[in-house]
């Protein structure tokens, strides 16, 4: 499917009250539908070479956006040259980053009154949805002594009837189960499953949840509906997702649906 092929199916996509149709677009890139409004989670387009998956809609083409988000400073989660193309391209799109990066964000050329930073259990609504954080630990909280504030985040997105959870890149920390139970059950999350290693710290490869760290945070939780995600972009990098479905399978069998998602494919939450 070619972008503007793509583009035009987010836009003919429906999703009344109790639903959102969601778009896996390759590592944590997740786009998001629920009723008129489109977000766009960690979406990296840099059409760098040593990607295994394409950026599906060059950020030039990228229109119709009503919220994007970034879940922290690397550039395949706030891809910085593309939030700079995007504030021209969706001029009254609002953006949701770490509230430690304010200022990287506003060289991007988006200026504050568009800009929703947060931090640590802090909200904010657009329109009729809200948005939720709380820290990550990638591969630390590394919590700013001056700011207080978190260089990663984790978003749970509640809106048209609809609770969703995105983990961004994290570890599970002292604390972190306890935040997410609090909102009660999610209609579905995306969590990382590359994990991490001593030949990655080497390289400055920074890790996330291994996937059976990660299919023990969907059993303690039980959504309606969990996706592995960060396993296809770089090589050295990668993770089966069959193994986080393997697993989870095997140690919770069909107490939690699992979906491996394919890339463009819409996938439908009902409430």
């Amino acid at each position: 499917m070619n972008a503007q092929a793509f583009l035009q199916q987010v836009r003919d996509t429906e999703a009344p009250y109790g639903t959102a149709v969601l778009w896996w677009m390759g590592q944590m890139g997740l786009w998001v539908k629920l009723g008129d409004t489109v977000l766009s989670i960690d979406y990296f387009a840099n059409p760098r070479e040593d990607r295994l998956t394409p950026a599906w809609v060059p950020a030039e083409e990228v229109t119709g956006i009503d919220v994007f988000l970034g879940t922290h400073d690397h550039e395949d989660h706030i891809d910085h040259p593309s939030w700079q193309i995007w504030a021209r391209t969706c001029p009254e799109a609002r953006f949701v980053f770490p509230k430690l990066h304010a200022a990287g964000i506003l060289a991007d050329g988006i200026s504050e009154d568009r800009q929703l930073g947060l931090t640590d259990g802090a909200s904010v609504q657009y329109k009729d949805i809200t948005i939720h954080a709380i820290a990550s630990a990638h591969e630390f909280l590394d919590q700013d002594p001056e700011t207080g504030y978190y260089p990663a985040l984790q978003y749970i997105i509640e809106g048209n009837g609809v609770r969703l959870y995105h983990a961004g890149d994290t570890l599970r920390y002292e604390g972190m189960l306890g935040k997410l139970q609090s909102f009660g059950t999610f209609d579905a999350m995306l969590v990382p499953i590359n994990g991490r290693d001593a030949e990655r710290y080497l390289r400055n490869c920074i890790g996330n949840m291994t996937f059976q760290e990660s299919v023990d945070l969907a059993g303690e939780l039980i959504p309606r509906l969990v996706i592995p995600g960060h396993w296809d972009m770089f090589p050295g990098n990668t993770a089966d997702p069959t193994d986080f479905s393997t697993y989870l399978e095997a140690k919770y069998g069909d107490k939690v649906p699992c979906l491996i998602p394919k890339h463009l494919e819409p996938i439908v939450i009902q409430q």
